[in-house]
């Protein structure tokens, strides 16, 4: 029968709907396997459309593929895998339909496809391996498809059939290529050894490539340079990286058309993110080079923003943000003092020519239209300046205050529409490294924004543009970032840095612009968050910086705004206050004094490793303190419930005197003096805990003069 219907069959989609009739009639095995041997012919030579198509599934359905590919005796005569390659080309076509190609019975086929892929090839299995890869990639294109892919193995596979150069292997570059796009930290998390693999092979072969090949290599290596696994914490990731360096080296070396240069930098950019400066040697040729990639960027930025075409603007968009990442690492490494780079000549070399490249920054800036703003580029731009500012204070001063109304109005309109997206702040949008706002201009602008506003005419101009309320509602939102999860404060290391960055801009404020502090309603609500997280925060042994800058940013504030309501008695300002002087007081402990039988002055352990960041606000808060006594008469009487006085008269009496440096002591002084004259309990205890003799040790004179007046 088989025969006849054969050659009864004759071209075109008449003989075809006959063949599907004869499928549909079936009585066993052999006369469908015949039908179907004529259809497969039309499916592999693409004569079929695509309601032919659903014809031929609706006539066979999953359950005839999955039957072949599960028998493993071949018809007399045939090859081991006919009915095997039968199945696979079925399902190649069903998966041209991205409904069938996301059902079920197809994802369920993924460990088949895998193990089709790793097997030995002969000459008789290549059409298997083509409709294999043909399902991968419709699998791949579908809503479930990359999840299923990756947790049933196929990444593995595909890094095999790479790596052992298999049939098709360029295929299953492509298809690793695709997965890495959609789910890259899934992959590296489940895989992370044959995707080194992989990688190992691709910088072998970019290193030894001499033609065009290397400029290829440039744009597909980024995507198999993870985040996560560090790569310079493996053997075989320092070698790939290394033979990346070298490879990069060879080709900024030579002379370059600008579409050969530009993958090279992207590349380049993408080792940055991923390792910092760690991938490049240290030494004469790694310093060199540095100089040249930064150099090289620098250049890029400059051509591309001092005369922006628009059209091709867009076009060089995404290298002159890999510019921007290759000019970060050069401030790095131009501030690095441990171990550097960079020789201090190269260091001045590269400053002035970055110096030039964000005068264009900031010249594109100041041209950027209402209706851009949302350009990730703009974004971009914004975040590289803010490193600049961060870091250079005295460069570009004039063009960096001119630009600062437009920085102020481009930071409001993304917060904004930011916490409107994300507010109230749920914890599933809160990563462990950025912030919970999808793009946070501020956070990166911060620390340019606390060093300008130790500076009159920046700081006005910040003022003016209304920066002070913005960084308070900000302030606010971030605060309640940090403390969205429950059970615990997060983290979150980049919320905390914004929280503590902030928190000098406001002191900043409150020492030279404290008026300001008066008038804007916003701060009365700032205070009021001032006061009830200090108290949670406090215990919190690993938020101890933080802890430093509310609680001294606090007590400077509580200065300025004693007669606002909520500091008059009320029970959030006396626990703050108390936490405040916990704060304080704990500072300090003794040891035993190395170079006598005495015992000296010592930090505590709790505050010493984060001591080189809170010494200067603890002095800070100390001074605010001793400004806070005489206007909050329920404060002296907070102190004595602490029993600080007693506790420090301890402290004074057995330390060496030689041990406690002038700072700490006229900070002591200062406090001391205040409680003595607004409280004569603080005074009595003082005196009974001999404070005239260890005033008189200290050469604390101002607290010997109180103590002794009447």
């Amino acid at each position: 029968r088989g025969p006849a219907m054969a050659s009864g069959c004759g071209d075109g989609h008449s003989a075809l709907r006959r063949c599907l009739a004869v499928l549909r009639e079936a009585r066993n095995d052999s006369e469908q396997f015949a039908a179907l041997l004529l259809v497969t012919k039309a499916v592999r030579a693409g004569e079929i459309d695509a309601k032919t198509r659903r014809q031929i599934f609706d006539a066979v359905g999953f359950t005839f593929p999955n039957r072949l590919l599960t028998s493993r005796q071949p018809p007399a005569g045939c090859p081991q895998n006919t009915f095997r390659a039968l199945g696979l080309t079925l399902l190649a076509s069903f998966c041209t339909d991205p409904e069938l190609a996301g059902h079920s019975q197809i994802l369920n086929k993924i460990p088949t496809f895998n193990d089709i892929l790793v097997s030995p090839c002969d000459p008789d299995s290549t059409s298997m391996i083509d409709d294999v890869y043909q399902c991968l990639s419709a699998v791949l294109a579908t809503p479930r498809g990359p999840r299923e892919l990756v947790i049933k193995g196929t990444v593995s596979a595909l890094c095999q059939a790479y790596v052992n150069c298999s049939y098709g292997s360029e295929r299953a570059l492509t298809l690793l290529l695709g997965l890495l796009a959609v789910a890259e930290a899934k992959c590296w998390q489940r895989d992370a050894p044959q995707l080194l693999a992989v990688l190992s092979k691709l910088s072998d072969d970019f290193l030894k490539a001499e033609d065009m090949t290397k400029f290829e290599l440039c744009e597909v290596l980024p995507r198999f340079i993870p985040l996560s696994p560090p790569l310079a914490q493996d053997s075989q990731g320092c070698e790939c990286l290394h033979r990346l360096y070298k490879g990069l080296a060879n080709i900024l070396a030579s002379k370059l058309s600008q579409s050969q240069r530009d993958p090279a930098l992207k590349l380049a950019a993408c080792l940055v993110q991923a390792c910092g400066s760690e991938w490049i040697p240290a030494g004469s040729a790694g310093s060199k080079f540095l100089a040249l990639l930064v150099n090289l960027a620098c250049v890029e930025v400059r051509l591309t923003l001092e005369e922006p075409d628009p059209l091709e603007m867009e076009g060089k968009k995404e290298v002159v943000a890999a510019c921007y990442v290759l000019i970060e690492m050069g401030i790095q490494e131009c501030l690095r003092e441990e171990k550097p780079l960079l020789k201090d000549v190269q260091k001045m070399q590269i400053m002035r020519i970055m110096e030039e490249a964000f005068g264009a920054v900031i010249f594109y800036l100041r041209q950027v239209k209402q209706e851009q703003l949302q350009d990730p580029f703009i974004f971009a731009s914004v975040r590289v300046l803010g490193a600049w500012m961060a870091e250079e204070t005295s460069s570009l001063k004039q063009e960096i205050c001119e630009l600062l109304p437009f920085l102020v109005h481009y930071a409001k309109k993304l917060f904004k529409e930011g916490s409107r997206a994300v507010s109230p702040p749920q914890p599933e949008l809160v990563s462990t490294e950025g912030s919970a706002l999808p793009q946070d201009a501020l956070r990166f602008l911060l620390p340019g924004f606390c060093h300008l506003t130790a500076e009159d005419r920046p700081r006005d101009i910040l003022i003016s543009e209304g920066a002070p309320a913005l960084l308070c509602e900000y302030f606010l939102h971030q605060w309640e970032v940090f403390t969205s999860r429950p059970g615990s404060l997060t983290p979150l290391t980049s919320t905390e840095m914004s929280l503590q960055t902030t928190c000098g801009i406001f002191l900043n404020l409150a020492v030279t612009a404290p008026d300001l502090i008066r008038r804007d309603k916003t701060f009365s609500s700032l205070m009021d968050t001032l006061l009830k997280s200090l108290p949670l925060l406090l215990p919190q042994k690993d938020h101890l910086v933080l802890a430093a800058n509310i609680a001294t940013l606090g007590l400077m504030m509580a200065r300025i705004l004693a007669s606002s309501a909520v500091l008059q008695g009320t029970q959030s300002a006396k626990e703050f206050f108390g936490a405040a002087i916990l704060f304080l007081s704990q500072a300090h402990t003794t040891q035993a004094d190395a170079g006598s039988a005495g015992v000296a002055m010592a930090v505590s352990p709790a505050y010493a490793s984060a001591w080189a960041d809170v010494r200067e606000l603890w002095l800070l808060g100390m001074q605010a303190l001793a400004s806070c006594v005489p206007l909050f008469p329920w404060l002296p009487q907070a102190v004595l419930q602490a029993r600080w006085l007693e506790n420090l008269s301890e402290f004074l009496t057995r330390v060496t005197p030689a041990s406690v440096d002038f700072e700490l002591i006229a900070a002591f002084q200062a406090v001391l003096v205040e409680l003595a004259r607004a409280s004569k309990p603080c005074r009595d205890v003082i005196l009974s805990h001999h404070g005239r003799e260890w005033a008189n040790l200290y050469g604390m004179a101002a607290l010997e003069q109180c103590l002794s007046e009447q």
